[in-house]
């Protein structure tokens, strides 16, 4: 999760890595994410436009990248606590060359429009802490729910979507417990759920987000970064064991040598080979759940 302790590994993993900061900077976001992709995948043609969905409680601006080839099944994708952003907004396009119509969403719409953070921020600088935190403190599971109702409904009436097809969410970060918590509301369209270095996934309580899965009808996927597994290394059991119980399909894996935060291709502990391989099996993920 995205705490002090995320803060220093962070530190020492930039310490450490092999591509450093200054190099990852001068990399475009498209050449980025190029390393994260692995080979043999064909891109399809992709167009994106912006778009504003009617939400829950107003106007959510969003970002919606569909293949050209004809209609695709449909992904809702929730950013990491820094927000949706030219990051975001190119992930969702490699999602979308893989052959499914991407919503990339704005999670903060209901206090300012996207994007809440410059190019390059980081988690671990106090302005943007300072930027952020609030408005992750005033989502909550009941406004998540709500959007994903309404973003399922937006989805489903667009020409690029395949509306006769199951549909995916995916999440980083705080996305994780949103991925659960839209799963459950829109039981009856998301069918394949993906996670990746979620947040807060287990707490206490019976407001814990992995009680969800019991309300579920999808196929999950949890990548789980190392530095995360070690503060919370039951986390993992529970979500098997909620997973199992319910019944769900499901692949939790904690990622040896990821940090908190390696899935986005603008972080300071980006992992290119690992991200890579969590590309991989989000794509094996929604090619059974989503057929």
């Amino acid at each position: 999760m995205c705490d002090q302790d995320t803060l220093e590994d962070g530190r020492r993993y930039e310490a450490a890595a092999a591509l450093s900061r200054r190099r990852f900077s001068a990399l475009s976001l498209g050449a980025a994410l190029a390393l994260t992709l692995p080979a043999g995948v064909r891109a399809a043609p992709v167009q994106t436009r912006r778009v504003v969905i009617p939400g829950a409680d107003g106007p959510c601006d969003a970002v919606l990248s569909t293949p050209t080839t004809g209609p695709a099944p449909a992904v809702l994708v929730w950013p990491d606590i820094l927000g949706l952003r030219p990051a975001f907004e190119t992930m969702g396009q490699r999602l979308a060359e893989a052959g499914y119509a991407v919503l990339t969403v704005n999670p903060y719409y209901r206090k300012t429009p996207a994007p809440v953070v410059q190019a390059g921020a980081q988690f671990g600088q106090e302005a943007v802490r300072a930027r952020v935190l609030p408005l992750f403190r005033s989502l909550s599971a009941e406004t998540t729910m709500a959007d994903a109702k309404a973003f399922v409904d937006f989805l489903d009436a667009q020409p690029e979507v395949d509306s006769a097809k199951p549909m995916g969410t995916t999440g980083y970060c705080m996305g994780g417990p949103m991925v659960l918590q839209s799963a459950a509301a829109r039981p009856d369209r998301i069918k394949a759920g993906a996670t990746f270095h979620g947040s807060r996934m287990v707490a206490e309580g019976e407001g814990s987000p992995h009680h969800l899965i019991a309300q579920s009808d999808a196929r999950f996927l949890m990548a789980i970064a190392e530095n995360d597994d070690a503060r919370a290394p039951e986390d993992k059991t529970v979500l098997r064991a909620a997973l199992e119980a319910a019944g769900r399909p499901h692949e939790v894996e904690v990622y040896g040598g990821a940090s908190h935060g390696w899935c986005a291709i603008d972080s300071a502990v980006y992992h290119p080979e690992l991200a890579a391989r969590a590309f991989w099996r989000l794509l094996d993920t929604f090619k059974v759940a989503l057929a």
